[in-house]
Formats: structure tokens, C-alpha cells, sequence
């Protein structure tokens, strides 16, 4: 006698919940079950914003925060930014925190990453080359270090230490009180945020 499961389209959606980070393969067909359970009324509306989020959401190109064609980069071209000062970023989701904080009203950029040999991540899989071709344009006088506290983003900072000190001029300064040891920015609440900006200290 044939094992009883979900039908395929219920296996489907499992398997691709199963992708995401943070959902194991319990969490996953809890989520899929929950979707058909609501019907048309959910899933359609669900499976529309997703498609269209996945055709016209880009990555900007100079920052690498997610933006859209049709409305550019919200934070690249936000008004009343500070030309001189740059925060530079693991993830673009580790911008909204520090906006968020109302404290840095500078640029970004995310370096989609850190450097983890475990994991085979090293320099040249970040966005350290825009980086550098943004800094021999523009009109940077302080560059922001905003990584994690672990071994990971120590080691980046680090190695980002080395590169920027080739920029004559260039103030180099990473954030200071306020995150806990092995902390990242997606766990720092605003005053945390913000006591980390106002303390930052050179390397």
C-alpha cells in the first residue's frame, strides 16, 4: 500500500519554503498547509505580489540596496545626504536599521557579505572593487565600518582597514559602544544603533 502525502503542488511549495533562511522542513509544511487552507483569497494575492516583487525589484547598482526601475534607489537618491560620509554595510537588510535610527544621514554600501574562509568567501566575492571605484569618484572624507563583532566581520574590517588606507585623507572609523559581542546590526535596537554611530572610533 502506497504511502499517503501531500499532492505534488503542496510538495512543490514545501520544498521551495524549505530555501528560505530561518524555515525548517517543519516550518515549511506548516506554511504550506496554512496557505491552502486559506484559499484563492490568500494564495492568489500572495503568489502576485511575489511575482511582481520578483520581476521589479533590482539591486542598486552604486549602493546595493533593493530599488526598483521605475523609482530608482530610495536611499541613493534621498535627498539632503552627506557627500563626505559612508557607511559601509554586510547586508543591504542592515540599512534600515541605521536609517531607522535617524542618526546617519550619509551614503551606503553593502558589501553583500563578509569575509569567511569556512564558507569559501573571500575578498574578491564582495563588492569591494565598486567600493573602491566609488571612493576615487566621489567626495568621501569618512568611511563608517559598520560590520558585525564576530570573527567574520572582524576579519573584514580588518582586511577593508587595509585596502582604505591607501586613500590618502580618507578617515577610517568603525562603530564602537553599544553592540554586543557577536552581535549584528539585524539584533541592535535604535538607541543602540545610535550610541554606536555617535562613539565610533578610528582604527
Amino acid at each position: 500500500m502506497a504511502q499517503v502525502d501531500y499532492p505534488e503542488p503542496v510538495k512543490a511549495i514545501i520544498s521551495h519554503l524549505k530555501l528560505l533562511p530561518g524555515i525548517g522542513p517543519k516550518s515549511a509544511e506548516r506554511i504550506a498547509v496554512w496557505l491552502m487552507q486559506q484559499g484563492g483569497g490568500t494564495t492568489d494575492p500572495f503568489a502576485e505580489a511575489l511575482m511582481r516583487a520578483g520581476s521589479l525589484v533590482i539591486e542598486c547598482g552604486t549602493c546595493g540596496f533593493f530599488s526598483t526601475r521605475e523609482d530608482g534607489c530610495g536611499v541613493c537618491e534621498g535627498e539632503q545626504r552627506d557627500s563626505r560620509l559612508m557607511c559601509i554595510v554586510e547586508q543591504p537588510t542592515d540599512i534600515l536599521p541605521l536609517e531607522r535610527s535617524g542618526v546617519f544621514r550619509g551614503h551606503y554600501h553593502s558589501l553583500r557579505g563578509r569575509i569567511s574562509p569556512l564558507d569559501n568567501v573571500g575578498p574578491e566575492d564582495l563588492r569591494i572593487r565598486e567600493l573602491i571605484e566609488r571612493l576615487r569618484a566621489g567626495t568621501f572624507s569618512e568611511v563608517i565600518l559598520a560590520l558585525s563583532s564576530d570573527v567574520e566581520g572582524e576579519a573584514t574590517s580588518n582586511y577593508l582597514g587595509e585596502v582604505l588606507s591607501d586613500f590618502a585623507g580618507l578617515r577610517v572609523t568603525r562603530l564602537a559602544q553599544g553592540l554586543p559581542a557577536g552581535g549584528g546590526l539585524g539584533n541592535a535596537d535604535e538607541l543602540t544603533l545610535m550610541r554606536a554611530l555617535q562613539g565610533r572610533v578610528g582604527l
